[in-house]
């Protein structure tokens, strides 16, 4: 029995290793091949670029992680000589960050209120968020820009930012999370005259550090790689993230592509690094309570 569940665990282990290895290789590849020489760059993958008019003669494409020679010449003109690609990456992060922050104050607030109130119509609203949970943000994509339009937020940061504050899953999330806490607690806080306020800042949120951790890792992985909202609410294009900009290098320069997309995945990449913890506690918390 015991080798049965050896091999088990080292099949799986193995399988785990491999998909981990497949999931990984786009990233590690972008990574190296941000240090090649844009000739060294030609040669590997030519026939790629070649077919849509690039105007490289390779033959074949040539996955190499290890460059000949390293050079930094693509990231001094991406950080140094040319300002467009941190003016991008600082509008990315001006309108990440604060949707970040408010979302999870307004999720906060609405998630204590769906579990202290009981009653048909709190179990109607919740339904409600649900159901614009599951609605990609395609399908609102035209209403938002009505309303920008309406409300002259249009081609503003505000046009992002407001629909980005009220989003229903972070709401959903944590109201799963927030349910789990023994009501017992919540009830002998009461009994000692704590107020709804301090019941909310003393229990509900100290209980909730985990879900608010992993709250804010998914909605930043989300709105840092944001593309169709920027591109239709932002019709100035200095206003747009670098997600937008990088689509736009010129095929002439793939290892500022390779450059510019590694330093883009550095915030991601630490961030996930740092909360991860929080983030697999928060989830298999909030998934496991029932509504």
């Amino acid at each position: 029995m015991k080798k049965k569940r050896y091999f088990g665990r080292g099949v799986m282990f193995l399988l785990c290793l491999i998909f981990a290895v497949i999931f990984l290789l786009p990233t590690v590849l972008t990574i190296t091949n941000s240090f090649m020489e844009e000739s060294e760059i030609k040669s590997n993958y030519g026939m790629i670029f070649g077919a849509s008019g690039g105007g490289y003669v390779s033959e074949k494409v040539n996955l190499k992680f290890i460059p000949d020679k390293v050079t930094l010449k693509q990231y001094m003109t991406g950080l140094i000589t040319t300002p467009d690609y941190l003016l991008k990456f600082w509008n990315s992060i001006k309108l990440t960050v604060p949707i970040v922050i408010f979302q999870i104050v307004i999720a906060s607030v609405a998630a204590y209120s769906f579990t202290r109130w009981r009653g048909k119509v709190r179990s109607f609203l919740f339904f409600f968020y649900v159901i614009l949970m599951l609605m990609p943000y395609q399908v609102t994509l035209v209403p938002n820009y009505l309303i920008s339009q309406k409300l002259n937020i249009l081609n503003t940061v505000w046009a992002i930012i407001l629909p980005g504050i009220f989003a229903p899953f972070s709401v959903f999330l944590l109201t799963k999370f927030m349910r789990r806490i023994p009501y017992s607690l919540i009830e002998a806080a009461m009994t000692d005259g704590a107020s709804e306020a301090r019941i909310f800042f003393s229990i509900c949120l100290p209980q909730c550090r985990s879900a608010i951790f992993s709250i804010a890792i998914l909605v930043f992985v989300d709105y840092w790689n944001m593309v169709e909202q920027p591109v239709v609410l932002l019709e100035n294009a200095e206003m747009q993230p670098l997600s937008v900009f990088l689509s736009s290098i010129n095929q002439s320069e793939i290892g500022l592509a390779f450059a510019m997309a590694t330093v883009y995945m550095i915030p991601s990449i630490l961030i996930f690094l740092k909360g991860e913890a929080y983030l697999v506690e928060g989830i298999a918390h909030s998934g496991s309570v029932k509504g």
